[in-house]
């Protein structure tokens, strides 16, 4: 038995105790402590950028950018939009902008 997204959604917020929702949480916030794929999303929060822009500013491979990049559109972090032969990558929504945002802010405060 499948179920569909909606559904899945509709469980992920009745439950935030769950299980579902502390394995997804987990693999976010998992993906999220690469420094690599941090970097690329924190690059993103303020343009969307093809891979080659990515690279370069980063001091990556192409190749290492674009497997990150695959594993971030995975977990609906970022998403792309293809225009010509170029496809250019920006974060997916406000949400992951706020939670890079938040664990900034939480970082640099003094103790």
């Amino acid at each position: 038995m499948s179920i569909n997204e909606n559904e899945m959604k509709t469980d992920l917020r009745s439950d935030r105790g769950n299980s579902k929702v502390a394995i997804r949480l987990a693999e976010t916030f998992r993906v999220l402590g690469d420094t690599s794929k941090l970097r690329i999303c924190m690059l993103l929060q303020d343009s969307e950028l093809p891979v080659c822009k990515i690279a370069g500013q980063l001091g990556l491979s192409e190749s290492a950018v674009s497997h990150s990049l695959r594993i971030l559109r995975g977990l609906r972090l970022v998403r792309n939009r293809r225009q010509g032969r170029n496809i250019f990558y920006s974060l997916d929504d406000d949400h992951v902008r706020r939670l890079i945002a938040i664990g900034c802010e939480h970082v640099e405060e003094e103790t």
